[in-house]
This record gives C-alpha cells, structure tokens and sequence, in this order.
C-alpha cells in the first residue's frame, strides 16, 4: 500500500512540473509578444523626448546624429547632434550622480558656451538631486564655458542643497559636452 502512495506522489509532482512550466511558458510568451508590440511605441518616444531636449538646449532647423566623428575620448559622452551653424547638442552620462542614473543633454553653441542643460533621465533622490532638472539650477550653466565646477570646488555654480554629488555630475556633464563640442571643429 505505501507503494502506491509514492507513485501518487510522483504522479503529482510531474503533473505539477509539467503545469508550472506551462504557466512559464505561455507568461514568457506574452512578455515577448507585449515587448514586440510596444516596441515601436516606446522608440518613437524616446525620439520625441530627444527632439524636445535638443530643442530645449539649442533652437535649430534640424538636428544631425554626428555621434561617428567624436573622436574624443570621453567615454561619458553618448551621442552628439550636429545642429548646424548653431552648434552642437551632446547627450552625457556622467559618471558622478548619486544615483548614477543621470543623462543629461547639453547644448553648446557656435562660440563654445553652453547655451542650455536638461535633464532626460534621472533616478536622482526626490526632492534633493531631482531638483537639477528645477530651471533656476539649469539656468546657472548658460553661457559657461570651459572646465565647469561648483563654488565648494573653486568654481561659480551653486550646488543644490543636499545634493552636491548630484550637482558635481551636472557640472561634469556640462563640462564634458564643451570638450566634446569643441573637439567637432
């Protein structure tokens, strides 16, 4: 008799196996097909939020992807936009945040300046370094040229209240994206 209780048991356990790897399945499949879906959606997005940074930074008629002729070698620069006699827009990961999840466009015009900063992406702390993305911190950035810094580091930007690494990161930022521009030509 205990014979066949452990077959039962061995029954119900494949039974099992086999229902759970289903639901897997059938939920891995669904995932994908969601993903293909939204694809498009998600893509098309991300461009528009793009296009408005890039506006935002530095109005031009259109804008080029030129990201193929950096040939500096700063690894946080992710892409840089051609924006005719303009200037140009750079898109920058710095590698200082709190976070580490801060891309930053930039604009930098025709005389090397910076002539705009926004904020596309941050996972900085609410209320503390999410306040880079706040106009009044931006607004510092415009017109600065060079090696940017904030004023506990010798330089003229004013570090947001509690949230210096995240200030220091924006700083680097800016002052990657007019390396990168001034390297363009």
């Amino acid at each position: 008799m205990s014979e066949t209780v452990t077959k039962k048991k061995e029954a119900g356990m494949a039974t099992l196996v086999i229902v759970l790897f289903a639901i897997c399945a059938v939920t891995a499949l669904l995932l994908g097909l969601t993903n293909e879906v939204t694809k498009p959606y998600i893509a098309a997005n991300n461009e528009k939020t793009t296009q408005e940074a890039m506006a935002a930074v530095l109005p031009a008629d259109s804008y080029e992807k030129v990201t193929d002729q950096y040939t500096g070698g700063d690894a946080t620069v992710e892409d840089v936009y051609s924006a005719g006699d303009a200037g140009y827009v750079v898109q920058v990961k710095p590698a200082t945040s709190f976070s580490g999840n801060l891309t930053i466009m930039v604009g930098v015009d025709a005389t090397g300046a910076c002539s705009g900063v926004s904020i596309v992406k941050t996972g900085e702390t609410s209320g503390l370094g999410s306040n880079a993305s706040k106009e009044d911190f931006r607004a510092q950035f415009v017109g600065a040229t060079g090696e940017v810094h904030v004023t506990k580091d010798g330089g003229t930007i004013d570090a947001l209240t509690g949230a210096t690494i995240t200030s220091r990161g924006v700083c680097e930022a800016v002052s990657s994206a007019i390396a990168a521009a001034a390297s363009m030509g």
